[in-house]
């Protein structure tokens, strides 16, 4: 789409951010030493509100709005320039300036010049520096370039406004938390609404002006309690929509909560794991978590250009690196799975580089990795997935992991298969995930080659055919090549987790839809526990 044929759809915000760039850049390329090759503004636009409810009172409520700049200069050229990492860090220059709500020119034109100066003088002297270092350094695995050329996108589109009653919104969780008080084990219990409008405007001196943005909306339901022996326990249940006007309704809440506070006493009432090795089913939902910690990470682009990053498939690529029945993609394109909100979905991303699917592992074979416009050997071009957050650098993030199966059975028949392998390694039990919380991973050279994925609600699958029985306090270990190794089938139907992703550049939004997964071997270890006991005075009776 030209230019011109976009320019009344253009926001003032954008008109403003282009001029400036428009007079910085040149002014710097007539008059800097050196000269700028690359100049990029992006403002994230935060609009917020979130409520959160405990015993029947409101314990805390906020409304933000913001506007965040963030600015990219680069100098020197896209074969070498001051973004060049050195000894695996990342370079950080990005100095995030918040701006006018309001789209007064004389206002934010000051804050974009004042900031633009700021930045152009530390991104010169890098610049310098690195340049000088470069002669008393070895030659890089790497020599791939610093920047890769892609095409300027011209694109405007805004969310719906956001519609959010507070009033009846604190209402409905005052309601809707008192439940909790039902459950004697309930030390800290919640019930939140968080609702989010963000709109993202972009614009380069290669010729990109953006700007998109979405309606994010969520409950999250939690509850904590602490087992005779201390070992602090939690469980959780959550709900993600767009539109808040999409979110479900008060009997499925009060449902979800009532699954909470049964799955918490039941965890308080049940018996610590112990370390074991074994077969195992890892629900759609465990199985997400599990491939985005052991999976994706590590083949996300950046890492294998980073002598520091161990680089566990940086040469595997055509290779076999997961059984021949498993491929993986990853979508930002998609914005449901089968009526669920995804939350790693955007049209464009922080780069500008439109959003595409990315088939990473066909029938086993590595294909290609998650690309920014940072290149890499053999990978000179973005594919949509360079991300950050606010006031942190981009680099290569994960989107929304589909992982799909050509080896497919029904839960019952997966569940038929745990218990032939159980038997078949004389295993006194198999073990099924059921929920999961989080995870993290490794990926650091000098660091273990490991990940721990912290389930929340796990049981002990016996081969005799009795009942499946609650365990608590679990961890799941391991490397993650091995742990490949494992994965025999998987059920034929996926699940979804959303979630937030940490990393290098900060906290972005993500999502993993997987189906279940039966494997041959999985380790488990016992988490920590404090040596604090319960609270020696009883619980105060609730008040009708």
């Amino acid at each position: 789409m030209a230019l011109a044929s976009c320019a009344a759809a253009q926001s003032p915000l954008s008109v403003i951010l282009s001029s400036e760039l428009d007079r910085n850049f040149n002014v710097l390329k007539e008059k800097g030493d050196p000269p700028p090759y690359f100049i990029g503004y992006s403002v994230s636009n935060n609009q917020s509100f979130a409520i959160s409810a405990a015993d029947g009172a409101v314990s805390s409520q906020n409304q933000s709005h913001s506007r965040l700049l963030d600015i990219t200069v680069r100098v020197g050229t896209p074969k070498f320039d001051n973004y060049r990492r050195i000894n695996g860090q990342i370079p950080r220059f990005t100095a995030t300036t918040q701006i006018a709500l309001d789209d007064n020119p004389a206002s934010i034109r000051q804050a974009v010049w004042l900031a633009t100066d700021r930045v152009y003088r530390n991104v010169s002297q890098r610049l310098i520096q690195i340049k000088a270092d470069e002669k008393l350094r070895a030659a890089a695995t790497d020599g791939s370039d610093d920047f890769s050329k892609e095409d300027p996108q011209v694109a405007f589109s805004q969310p719906p406004p956001l519609q959010f009653n507070a009033d009846e919104w604190t209402a409905r969780l005052r309601r809707l938390s008192r439940e909790f008080t039902k459950y004697p084990g309930a030390l800290n219990s919640s019930v939140s609404v968080q609702v989010q409008r963000v709109v993202e405007t972009l614009v380069t001196s290669e010729g990109t002006r953006l700007e998109h943005g979405r309606l994010f909306s969520r409950i999250i339901i939690t509850t904590a309690g602490k087992a005779a022996d201390g070992m602090d326990l939690q469980t959780m249940e959550s709900f993600e929509t767009e539109d808040p006007a999409r979110l479900p309704n008060d009997a499925t809440v009060l449902a979800a909560v009532e699954k909470a506070g049964r799955n918490l006493q039941d965890l308080l009432r049940a018996s610590p794991a112990d370390p074991i090795v074994g077969p195992a089913i890892l629900s759609g939902r465990a199985a997400g978590v599990f491939f985005h910690e052991i999976f994706g990470h590590r083949i996300e682009g950046h890492r294998q250009k980073d002598e520091t990053e161990g680089q566990t498939f940086t040469k595997s690529v055509g290779h076999a690196i997961l059984p021949p029945f498993l491929s993986v993609v990853f979508d930002p394109t998609l914005r449901d799975f089968q009526g669920t909100m995804l939350n790693g979905s955007y049209l464009y991303d922080d780069e500008g580089v439109k959003a595409r699917r990315v088939p990473v592992v066909e029938n086993g074979v590595l294909k290609t990795f998650l690309m920014s416009r940072a290149p890499i050997d053999g990978f000179p071009t973005s594919n949509g997935h360079g991300r950050r957050q606010p006031g942190a650098e981009i680099v290569s993030r994960q989107s929304n992991l589909f992982v799909e199966s050509s080896k497919r059975v029904s839960d019952q028949q997966l569940r038929q298969m745990l218990i032939e392998e159980v038997k078949r390694q004389n295993k006194p039990y198999g073990l099924y995930f059921d929920q999961v919380t989080s995870g993290y991973t490794t990926t650091a050279r000098r660091g273990l080659q490991a990940f721990t994925v912290v389930p929340l609600v796990v049981y002990r699958v016996y081969p005799d055919g009795r009942p499946d029985e609650l365990i608590r306090g679990v961890s799941i270990v391991g490397t993650p090549l091995a742990s490949f190794a494992n994965i025999m089938a998987t059920s034929d139907r996926s699940e979804v987790f959303n979630g937030i992703c940490g990393a290098e550049s900060g906290n972005v939004p993500v999502a993993a839809i997987a189906p279940a997964l039966l494997v041959s071997s999985i380790e488990i270890q016992r988490k920590e526990r404090s040596q604090d006991q319960p609270p020696y005075l009883p619980r105060p009776e609730a008040i009708p």
